[in-house]
């Protein structure tokens, strides 16, 4: 038995028993026990139109894995493509299972992989600890600075750095700071929290205060204190839903003028009337602002 699949315009015809030799593909599931139930359906013609957005010669090489277990990727079949079919096709993508000359390009999606597992665990170990302690204050966002095992912050109470370091959390892991000095894999951490649901996500390097190193007196008796910076990672997160809205408060003050004597308005005016007073508006100095 045969069935023809159609896939971008080119007809293939195959034996599904080679698909349902992998099941836990979506091949696998379409030509296993979907099919005797009509699951699978084919068109007028009995043929099988699948893999819509994938192109024939994507499709070809992509079969050698239902015959031999791996993909040969040949020349002009770009790997990021390639991948992006074994995940709508559920297969596998690992060394184990592609073969390519292009190992940079392979290695590179490996690493994504592994990038996103590992900053899974970095976030649920170190990170959201921080951004949960954080919530707990009444807080909407959080800076963390990743900070290695081996530094150390030693501030003066009486001068503290400038530029508002102070409201930065400290995070202090080597690990992590080992995997942020790699910029895809900050692409990566991006990636991840943006899935996890969280806004105007920044993750960068920039200059973190360790120590005071001198404190310089200028005219006047003002002083300046310089202190060392070292370049480390951070991330900052936010979590706020009401983001896009403003922040500006609006105070509407307005003078009540009440009428204490109501003699004064008329001695003639029946208690069965009703006293009606229009008074110009009062403008108050933050409404002309």
């Amino acid at each position: 038995e045969k069935v023809t699949l159609v896939v971008d315009g080119t007809r293939f015809a195959v034996n599904p028993q080679i698909f349902t030799a992998h099941p836990d593909t979506m091949l696998g599931r379409m030509f296993g026990p979907g099919r005797e139930y009509n699951f699978t359906r084919p068109n007028e013609k009995g043929e099988y139109e699948i893999a819509e957005g994938i192109s024939s010669a994507m499709f070809r090489t992509v079969l050698d894995y239902y015959k031999t277990g791996t993909i040969n990727c040949p020349d002009g079949i770009s790997i990021p493509d390639l991948r992006d079919t074994c995940d709508y096709l559920c297969i596998n993508f690992d060394f184990n299972t592609i073969k390519c000359q292009d190992l940079s390009a392979l290695l590179h999606e490996l690493s994504n992989d592994g990038a996103h597992k590992q900053f899974d665990g970095y976030l649920e170990e170190l990170i959201l600890p921080i951004m949960v302690d954080s919530a707990r204050k009444g807080e909407r966002e959080c800076h963390i600075v990743v900070l290695t095992d081996e530094d150390t912050v030693d501030w003066d109470e009486d001068y503290p750095p400038p530029m508002g370091e102070e409201y930065s959390q400290i995070l202090y892991s080597s690990k992590l700071y080992r995997f942020f000095k790699y910029i895809e894999n900050r692409d990566v951490a991006k990636a991840v929290l943006k899935e996890r649901g969280l806004k105007n996500i920044r993750i960068g390097i920039e200059g973190y205060p360790t120590c005071k190193e001198k404190v310089k007196r200028r005219p006047g008796g003002r002083s300046e204190v310089i202190y060392n910076y070292v370049q480390r990672p951070f991330i900052q997160m936010s979590w706020e839903k009401e983001e896009g809205k403003s922040r500006h408060v609006d105070f509407q003050c307005v003078r009540s003028k009440s009428l204490t004597n109501l003699v004064t308005v008329g001695d003639d005016v029946s208690e069965d009337h009703e006293i009606i007073m229009h008074h110009p508006p009062q403008v108050d100095e933050l409404d002309r602002l």
